[in-house]
Formats: C-alpha cells, sequence, structure tokens
C-alpha cells in the first residue's frame, strides 16, 4: 500500500507493494479468489473496511492502491468510504481505466493508483479536489512511496535506492525485486523499505505479481504471521 514498484523485465511485468499499516488494524487475509460483479478477482482482503490495496482480474488487470495524492493532507474526522473499496469497484468494473473517468470521488481521502491494463500502465490520482491521469512508460521502471508516510526528501531518496539496484542488475528477477522490497536499508527502520515505527506502524506485508505472456504468478508474504501464499493462473 505504501511503496510500489514496476519494472518490465525483458516483457515479464513485475509488481511489488510493501504494506505499512497500524498494527492495531486486524490481520489481513491472504490473497483469495474472490467473484465480484461477475468478474472473478484476486485479492488480499482487509478485515477491517472489506476491501484491499492490491487486486488482479482474470485478464492480468492489476489495481495497486498507495495513501495520499503527490503531497501530504490534512486528515478529516471521516470520510464515506475506504479507498480499499474504492479499488474493488474499479477492478471488478469492465474497464478501470473507463470507470476511473466517472467514478464520484467525493468525501474519499486522497490516494495514488497504480493500473497495468491492456500492456499500459497508468498513475492514476485523487488530491480531494481533483483526478488525474497520467500515461507511463512501460519500457521504463517506476517507483512510489506513500506521501502520507514519506517526505518528498525521503521518497526521492527510497527512488534512488530503486535506481541504484536495477543499475547493478541489468537483468533483475522478480525474486531479486522482493529481496529489494524486503531487505533494502534493513536497519533503516523510520524509512527502509521495511518499516518499524515504535512498533505501532509497520510493514505487514509484501505482494508481488509476474506477468509473463498469459501466466500470471501472485506472491504474498505475511511479515507478522511469518507465512507465504502463492498462486498461479492463465489470463483470458
Amino acid at each position: 500500500m505504501c511503496t510500489v514498484s514496476f519494472v518490465n523485465a525483458n516483457g515479464k511485468i513485475i509488481i511489488t507493494s510493501n504494506r505499512d499499516e497500524k498494527t492495531l488494524r486486524p490481520n489481513s487475509i491472504e490473497p483469495k479468489n474472490y467473484l465480484i460483479n461477475n468478474k472473478k478477482i484476486i485479492f488480499p482482503k482487509d478485515q477491517k473496511a472489506g476491501g484491499t490495496w492490491f487486486a488482479i482480474d482474470e485478464h492480468a488487470t492489476i489495481l495497486v492502491l498507495l495513501n495520499g495524492a503527490d503531497e501530504r493532507h490534512i486528515l478529516k474526522e471521516s470520510y464515506r468510504k475506504s479507498r480499499g473499496l474504492i479499488v474493488l469497484e474499479l477492478i471488478s468494473s469492465e474497464s478501470v481505466i473507463a470507470a476511473w473517468k466517472n467514478i464520484d470521488l467525493e468525501n474519499i481521502e486522497p490516494f495514488t493508483l497504480v493500473l497495468f491494463q491492456n500492456q499500459k500502465l497508468y498513475q492514476l490520482r485523487w488530491n480531494e479536489t481533483e483526478k488525474s491521469t497520467l500515461e507511463l512508460d512501460t519500457n521504463q521502471s517506476h517507483i512510489w512511496s506513500s506521501s502520507t508516510l514519506y517526505s518528498k526528501e525521503i521518497r526521492e531518496k527510497r527512488a534512488n535506492w530503486f535506481y541504484t539496484f536495477l543499475d547493478a542488475k541489468p537483468e533483475v528477477d522478480d525474486e531479486e525485486l522482493f529481496n529489494f522490497h524486503r531487505y533494502t536499508e534493513e536497519e533503516n527502520t523510520e524509512h527502509g523499505l521495511v518499516i518499524n515505527r515504535n512498533g505501532t506502524l509497520k510493514t505487514l506485508s509484501i505482494t508481488q505479481t509476474i506477468i509473463e505472456k498469459n501466466k500470471v504468478a501472485i506472491h504474498y508474504n505475511d511479515l507478522i504471521a511469518e507465512q507465504d501464499f502463492s498462486n498461479t493462473f492463465i489470463s483470458v
């Protein structure tokens, strides 16, 4: 939810997400198959609100959530709907990019979405007043860090770690990317890729999806329960 990377490794698409969350939040349910609006969708479920931060549909469309837009916002007492439910509303539509144009986000907390659909990559943002859509180059690597947890300076520093890592590994694979998300700046519990801020805010899990032609693999590592889950399917 709070650190996401995209890498195109010679045609193999790898999207990896670290979820940073308050430890008081109930532990999430590992990725499972659900049927929503007659679409098969795989996602880890947030037990508190019922939504998700990482979803994949049967067509290999991937939608990943980060809290916050371009800069940190002022928190309101309440919002109309969980951002994780917005993810499910979009991914269960006929087309995420089309649904994004029409979805009503009034009184929804700011967020950023990373969307991979039909071999195209988008950054979708809601900053509490307007939506923005940015198509990105799928031949380039990208990384995002949540603006609610990391200052602009720290986000830039984390991006430098990412691109330095990639420069040293011109043929990076999914395991190496997972290890980057798991172990980079391991001693830096405040701003490393896996955080632990006084035991109250931690990186709870790492979710990774690999798309190679029509084969889709999902790996989920629950850092709290110390359990791994994997699933593979052929996209339609």
